[in-house]
């Protein structure tokens, strides 16, 4: 049973709002600034399970997060998609205007930059949280600063929302994942996530793909990554989705032995059905 959850941000945050809506019993979060302590958290056995943000609909992966559950072995068990909505706010008594710093996460930043190019005197600062920002100008009663994040946090700080939904593209998902230390089985499952590594030799990849399509495996996402230790060699993470389980193992048995370096990072329930 799944008590304590890790993730990265404080309540008010997204990785708290996934939190709040993917768990059926209510559970205790475990609130931290980076993913690396997240995943630290598991490792240690501190927490159950934890909640990381892997790709975005506007901002494209995540990849540090790709490598982090890859390099400690962890298990995706779950995704949830949440509608992201961005909302600029301050203290209230101000406009926007009056505001002359606007601190949030560099992937909220990246996803409302058109907004901002219409207030040039607003200097944008990277932080490391939307919801933590949030809370220390509620805390240190900051004047002329503004935080990104959601309407929750806006509610649980108290603080005035200047503008709604200031996000580039109106309609901004984010696909987050729920990560255990160990397998999660479940009769559900049509979902995997893999992670393989090719040799250097023509056709590779392509020879690859034609396994899944072969094996009636819809291909949902690729996303390279450098091998660090090795110059300009790549792995491969994929997500695959699958009617028949029978089709799912069948085409991993097979990508195993052409592959150099073969992985399943989880195996999990399709949440975009």
């Amino acid at each position: 049973m799944i008590n304590k959850v890790a993730i990265q941000g404080i309540k008010g945050s997204f990785h708290h709002l996934v939190t709040q809506n993917y768990f059926v019993n209510p559970v205790e979060i475990e609130p931290l600034l980076t993913f690396n302590e997240v995943v630290d958290s598991l490792i240690k056995e501190k927490v159950d399970t934890a909640v990381m943000a892997l790709e975005n609909s506007i901002a494209g992966s995540i990849i540090p997060n790709y490598a982090l559950i890859d390099a400690n072995n962890l298990h995706i068990t779950g995704e949830y998609y949440l509608d992201i909505q961005h909302n600029l706010m301050a203290l209230s008594g101000q406009d926007i205007f009056e505001i002359k710093e606007v601190y949030s996460h560099p992937m909220a930043l990246l996803q409302c930059q058109s907004f901002f190019d219409k207030y040039p005197h607003i200097k944008l600062v990277e932080d490391c949280d939307t919801a933590e920002v949030a809370q220390r100008i509620h805390k240190k009663q900051l004047k002329g600063v503004a935080a990104i994040a959601s309407s929750s946090a806006a509610e649980i700080y108290k603080l005035n929302i200047l503008a709604e939904s200031i996000q580039t593209i109106k309609h901004n998902e984010t696909r987050f994942v729920i990560v255990e230390r160990n397998e999660n089985p479940s009769s559900t499952i049509n979902k995997a996530s893999l992670k393989f590594m090719l040799n250097h030799k023509r056709g590779s990849l392509a020879a690859m793909l034609n396994v899944m399509s072969d094996c009636k495996l819809n291909l949902t996402k690729i996303q390279s990554l450098p091998k660090i230790d090795t110059p300009w060699k790549y792995a491969f993470f994929v997500d695959v989705t699958f009617d028949d389980y029978e089709d799912y193992e069948k085409a991993t048995a097979v990508m195993k032995i052409m592959a150099e370096e073969f992985k399943v990072l989880g195996t999990y329930k399709n949440a975009k059905q």
